[in-house]
């Protein structure tokens, strides 16, 4: 199976000696439950994308430092490339700023939470269990780093919220059979959270980063999500 790695940023760079660039996330990710996948990355900051949908069986985001909402030429054209997918019931899975871009692409509304960031090791539970989803277990432990958030649902197409919790809604959401969206970040280890933090403690309040600091001492939920996506990409594709 190939996978098509959007890519919507780059890590900083003072971070990318010790912890590598977002594709590299992704691929270590999926390592360990799928050794034979093949990726490919498109910088899609820089409008590069498959010349054929075919090009790959499935489609995933990196996160980014953007907001959906800032209005940049390669934000709405990665929208219409969304709607694409959509149209042709392509496997697509959003992490993050992905998540929220997919909502936002088809019809739903993204904005500033105002419960804050939302940093370290969030707790969601699992309020619909979809046949992929296996082993499944109640609720998951997943990093998130955001400020966005999906304040409303989009009305036109199926959306079946997966997880939730009571800092965020619509944490895990699932449209029809091809489309699957995070907030969270299962690409993301605890120290690039930590270090992450350290980075923005200027500008979050002081409270929240010492909850997000204490939480990372939770267990990660980052491989069950891996097998999670690609047993739903092998749904789709067989």
């Amino acid at each position: 199976m190939k996978i098509g790695i959007l890519q919507c940023d780059h890590v900083r760079e003072t971070l990318q000696p010790t912890f590598g660039d977002y594709p590299q996330m992704i691929t270590a990710l999926f390592a360990k439950v799928a050794p034979a996948c093949r990726f490919e990355t498109f910088q899609v900051q820089a409008f590069e994308y498959p010349r054929n949908l075919a090009d790959c069986d499935a489609y995933i985001t990196t996160g980014s430092r953007h907001g959906v909402n800032d209005g940049f030429a390669w934000i709405t054209r990665l929208e219409e490339f969304i709607c694409e997918l959509d149209q042709a019931k392509k496997p697509f899975i959003g992490i993050c700023f992905g998540h929220q871009l997919m909502v936002k692409a088809l019809g739903g509304v993204v904005d500033r939470s105002d419960k804050g960031w939302g940093i370290g090791v969030t707790t969601n539970q699992i309020v619909c269990h979809k046949p992929w989803m296996e082993p499944y277990q109640h609720s998951l432990n997943i990093i998130a780093s955001h400020q966005d958030q999906v304040i409303r649902l989009p009305t036109a197409v199926k959306v079946d919220v997966l997880a939730s919790s009571s800092f965020c809604s619509y944490y895990m959401l699932a449209y029809g059979d091809h489309f699957v969206s995070i907030q969270g970040h299962p690409e993301f280890i605890k120290a690039y959270s930590s270090a992450l933090i350290d980075i923005r403690q200027e500008i979050i309040p002081f409270n929240r980063v010492q909850e997000g600091r204490a939480s990372l001492s939770a267990n990660v939920d980052d491989q069950l999500i891996a097998q999670w996506i690609i047993n739903f990409c092998i749904s789709r594709n067989g």
